[in-house]
């Protein structure tokens, strides 16, 4: 039998979008490798990696499974078409990261500094990045579901066509966000310090708070052909 409400009593609030769905990453028995064997086409599985220098490698179409990386460089390495799998990776370094047409699933990164890193036509799913700094991020025509950005600080994001689903972002800030022609789902803005964002057209499927509508009326309003005066 359901309880009834007292008098002038409100229904208990509902979660207007659903949260990201992100597995846990359990790393077990694995082996110290060096990372100088690695190659382009290589698979690579339950190994750690301490210190690894990959820097303007090129590690085309690489695959690691539950793998770990401590204190990873990766300047101008070339990982097109590569796929991270169960895996985990901190204190990366990567001015320049070229990851196009990757696949990443059940993968956590921390502590990171990443500068321009080419993501786009990529697949992530269950991705937990966390206090990391990224400064532009390309995600153009990528496949998004069940990832969250947590205590990071990003500069720029492009999610321009691409299509996700449970998104979310916990103490983040981004300067400026790209949305052109994306299709969303479940993508939690509400903790996200957001200064910019173009596409406002693409935001269906998007929670945002009270004061960021306000923050974007601006952008609303241009939107729809709307001019505020007093």
């Amino acid at each position: 039998m359901s309880a009834r409400r007292g008098p002038g009593e409100r229904p208990a609030r509902r979660s207007q979008t659903a949260s990201p769905r992100i597995a846990d990453v359990v790393l077990s028995h694995l082996v110290d490798a060096d990372a100088e064997h690695i190659v382009a086409r290589g698979a690579y599985e339950a190994s750690r990696y301490e210190r690894a220098d990959l820097s303007g490698r090129d590690l085309t179409g690489v695959t690691f499974t539950e793998c770990e990386f401590d204190g990873l460089e990766a300047h101008e390495t070339q990982l097109l078409g590569a796929r991270v799998i169960e895996s985990r990776i901190q204190r990366a370094n990567a001015p320049v990261l070229r990851a196009g047409r990757t696949t990443w699933r059940e993968v956590r990164i921390s502590n990171s500094r990443f500068g321009a890193v080419e993501m786009f036509d990529s697949d992530l799913e269950s991705l937990h990045i966390s206090e990391s700094k990224l400064s532009f991020v390309n995600l153009r025509a990528s496949r998004l579901r069940d990832v969250q950005f947590e205590q990071c600080v990003i500069d720029e994001l492009d999610l321009a066509e691409a299509r996700a689903e449970r998104i979310a972002f916990t103490g983040c800030s981004v300067r400026s966000l790209c949305l052109d022609h994306a299709q969303l789902r479940d993508v939690d803005l509400r903790e996200l310090d957001l200064s910019s964002v173009s596409g406002v057209e693409s935001m269906r499927g998007t929670i945002i708070s009270f004061t960021q509508a306000v923050d974007l009326t601006s952008a609303f309003a241009q939107h729809l052909g709307i001019t505020i005066a007093d």
